[in-house]
């Protein structure tokens, strides 16, 4: 591996990663995709997948990104189950990478779409349950609670939208804030919105417990920080946690131009602050984070990767 020079490194195993990898391989770049240890992203955590464009009946998550793969590979791509864990270079002197599995490998370019990764409260409960009722995406996995008693932990502006959003299909919505409600980070306009819900019941100074429940969801028990009292939420059937998103970004530092929270800054289109290097899906998209918008990031690299190394000849 450390004779061969590719024309395109991919550092991410998710949608953008992949997606990237279909075009790149199609334009007969030669293109590596170090997909992670654990590749696939966060879809491997979910279930049933039913708004990504091309199955009306829904996919699985793992199945979803087992079929992006075999496409990327029908078209020549390789392939490492590896994580990045430093790279340096240039443009004008090539990239090169090093993994967590001790390879080295050499670029003429890099595509960033290492995505990030959900923050969670750190509950046995919450990890044994992800994808069974506990989740981190309203708009992914919200219309499996139609009718359904939720419960959504947060205070900021992401917690407020995925509480509204599960306004649309929830019976009742617990909001678990930890601090109080003067407190809060979440800004007015999205607090007046969420508190002016019939559907929403609020608790202010708790934090979760414990996640109750075998193969699902069912019920949370919950503590409150000011009266020092438990209660038992016994109706609940879904979680939501909405504390933040953590982009895997840390080996850029010093490498690209990262903002305050982490993700990498663009430059204009998909280009970071380092030429040559580009980057796709959550790794730089705080906002939407979703699979279909992620592969249209991961088309938009490589089109930048194509013309910016037919730019070198």
């Amino acid at each position: 591996m450390e004779d061969t020079i590719y024309d395109v490194l991919i550092l991410g195993g998710g949608p953008a990663a992949l997606t990237a990898a279909i075009y790149t391989s199609r334009a007969a770049l030669k293109t590596l995709v170090v997909a992670g240890e654990l590749p696939g992203g966060q879809l491997m955590d979910t279930t049933d997948v039913e708004n990504f464009p091309g199955f009306p009946r829904g996919i699985l998550g793992p199945n979803l990104m087992s079929e992006f793969r075999a496409q990327a590979e029908r078209f020549g791509t390789s392939f490492i189950d590896e994580n990045v864990i430093k790279i340096s270079g240039s443009r004008e002197e090539g990239f090169k990478a090093e993994t967590s599995c001790q390879n080295i490998i050499y670029g003429r370019s890099v595509i960033v779409a290492t995505g990030a990764s959900a923050k969670w409260l750190g509950l046995e409960g919450e990890q044994r349950l992800r994808g069974k009722g506990v989740s981190a995406c309203a708009h992914c996995d919200g219309f499996f609670f139609k009718d359904m008693v939720v419960a959504v932990v947060g205070g900021g502006d992401a917690a407020m939208e995925e509480a509204l959003y599960m306004t649309r299909f929830a019976s009742k919505i617990y909001l678990l804030i930890r601090s109080s409600k003067d407190g809060m980070r979440a800004s007015k306009i999205m607090q007046e919105r969420v508190f002016g819900s019939d559907k929403l019941t609020p608790y202010f100074d708790v934090e979760v417990k414990e996640v109750m429940g075998d193969g699902a969801v069912s019920g949370l028990r919950i503590f409150n920080n000011r009266t020092r009292e438990e209660k038992v939420l016994d109706d609940v059937r879904g979680l939501f946690v909405a504390i933040g998103h953590k982009p895997n970004t840390d080996f850029l530092k010093g490498f690209v131009d990262l903002d305050k929270m982490g993700y990498v800054v663009l430059k204009g289109g998909t280009h970071s602050s380092k030429e040559g290097v580009f980057v796709a899906g959550d790794a730089a998209d705080y906002r939407y984070r979703q699979a279909v918008t992620a592969a249209g990031f991961g088309c938009m690299a490589a089109l930048d990767v194509e013309k910016s190394l037919s730019n070198l000849h």
